[in-house]
């Protein structure tokens, strides 16, 4: 295989894990508005082997675990070390019903020093989604600078 010739990625799917990925499945459509496009259910069992959700112009995968295939969520291993940003229209509105629908509020939503305001919600299957929505252009010099700034202050 020629590894000189170039790839091109056209898409970037997160692929969700979950310990019940029929309850997620519903989790997200009432949190977040989004849509399933389909599942494949194993028979006899009723797990979910794949299911894809359309968040906007966005798709998310989910499965069920399958811990013999070492296939685990952040149930099984104590957390996640991964966030989902989601970009929305209004971060406070999105984030308590994200909290209504059974998620935990981590971090309340506020205005941040590059130009975002969001906060942080993890769903009750243990991912974090960091939900916010733009306030301000802020260009790349000037968030470091602000994050220069913050870091001194800390």
């Amino acid at each position: 295989m020629d590894t000189q010739v170039a790839s091109t990625v056209h898409e970037v799917f997160p692929y969700l894990r979950v310990r019940n990925a029929k309850e997620a499945l519903a989790y997200y459509q009432q949190a977040f508005g989004a849509r399933l496009r389909y599942q494949l259910i194993e028979p006899g069992t009723g797990r979910i082997g794949h299911a894809e959700l359309e968040l906007g112009p966005a798709v998310i995968m989910v499965s069920d675990e399958y811990p013999e295939c070492g296939i685990v969520g952040p149930q099984s291993i104590g957390g996640t070390s991964v966030s989902i940003h989601l970009h929305v229209d209004n971060a406070d509105v999105m984030l308590a019903r994200a909290v209504e629908a059974g998620g935990t509020l981590v971090r309340p939503a506020a205005d941040a020093f590059y130009g975002e305001r969001g906060g942080t919600v993890r769903d009750p299957f243990g991912h974090e989604w960091l939900i916010g929505h733009s306030i301000e252009k802020v260009s790349p010099e000037e968030m470091q600078r602000r994050y220069d700034a913050m870091m001194v202050e800390g």
